[in-house]
């Protein structure tokens, strides 16, 4: 049963995490010689899907196999009742046109997240995710050494310091500024033509939700917030993010764009912004939705339908 009345893409994750068990390296060492052991297989942050009766879906490999193949150690994505699921980076060309010919191809993730169930896009965005924090945190940032990965993958410690690192999310405020039965959207100048979405902008040291929302909208459209509703947050594996996703109400409607962040803002009644939302390909009056995968969708199709700060 989902723990939110909104689960948005890529939340959703059904594994078992073993936090409490994954800091053995004999337990992690028994979960990599299960028998029942899977591996989801990665390649520049694309997960390998495979045709299924209904679309496509994940390519679970067995693990042996996929260590083998890929030539790295697995990291510990968590337990799918019994069984471990590992996730396996391959590097170097395409391996479905070597190592694992036959055995599907690779999808880039916001594809993986707009045609795969809830599910398998939740566990592959955290493969991705979990993948790039050890790209980019080989070295110690402490003494500059290099670190060693512990606990599955979810830990680095460095030999050196003895300094403990582990996976960092980015808090992000999404946002949709409302006033008097309008919602504002903003746009900026590298999207696609006519694409408009919702407002938003990482939490800075020191800050609350709250206080980086109405920050956001103040540099970005020039607004002052009155008030401002959680409504759902999303993991956003690009590379790391967390978009805790808001309908905030201002005091007025002069909103200005700041020509930095974006580029054009407008207004939108209801009825307008159900005009806009109702074909993703044309939008309404020129203007394009977020796509459905994204939380400033969701935000808005909730506004739609009433949801208030």
């Amino acid at each position: 049963m989902p723990l939110a009345r909104f689960v948005n893409t890529f939340a959703g994750n059904p594994l078992d995490r073993a936090a409490d068990r994954r800091a053995d390296p004999d337990w992690i060492a028994d979960q990599r010689a299960h028998p029942d052991a899977l591996a989801i297989a990665m390649w520049r942050g694309e997960a390998l899907v495979e045709p299924a009766p209904d679309g496509e879906r994940l390519a679970y490999l067995q693990l042996g196999m996929a260590e083998e193949a890929a030539g790295a150690e697995p990291l510990f994505l968590g337990l799918w009742k019994d069984a471990p699921v590992f996730a396996v980076e391959f590097t170097g060309g395409d391996p479905t046109a070597s190592a694992l010919a036959g055995l599907g191809r690779f999808q880039e993730m916001r594809g993986a997240g707009m045609m795969l169930p809830g599910a398998e896009s939740a566990m592959a965005a955290t493969a991705k995710s979990l993948i790039d924090w050890h790209e980019f945190h080989g070295f110690c940032a402490r003494c500059g050494q290099p670190s060693a990965p512990t606990d599955g993958g979810w830990k680095r410690i460095c030999p050196a310091c003895r300094t403990e690192h582990f996976p960092r999310v980015n808090p992000v405020t999404i946002m949709l500024p409302t006033f008097q039965g309008r919602a504002l959207l903003g746009r900026q100048a590298a999207w696609p033509n006519g694409r408009m979405s919702a407002l938003a902008g990482f939490l800075e040291p020191g800050e609350s939700i709250e206080e980086a929302c109405a920050r956001e909208i103040r540099e970005e459209a020039g607004l002052t917030t009155t008030r401002v509703a959680y409504h759902s947050s999303q993991p956003w594996p690009f590379p790391s993010n967390l978009m805790i996703g808001l309908i905030a109400e201002v005091s007025d409607d002069d909103a200005q764009p700041d020509q930095t962040e974006l580029e054009a803002v407008r207004w939108f009644t209801r009825e307008e912004m159900a005009k806009v939302v109702a074909d993703d390909r044309r939008g309404w009056d020129g203007v394009l939705p977020p796509p459905r995968l994204a939380i400033a969708r969701t935000l808005i199709e909730a506004w739609i339908a009433g949801f208030e700060a």
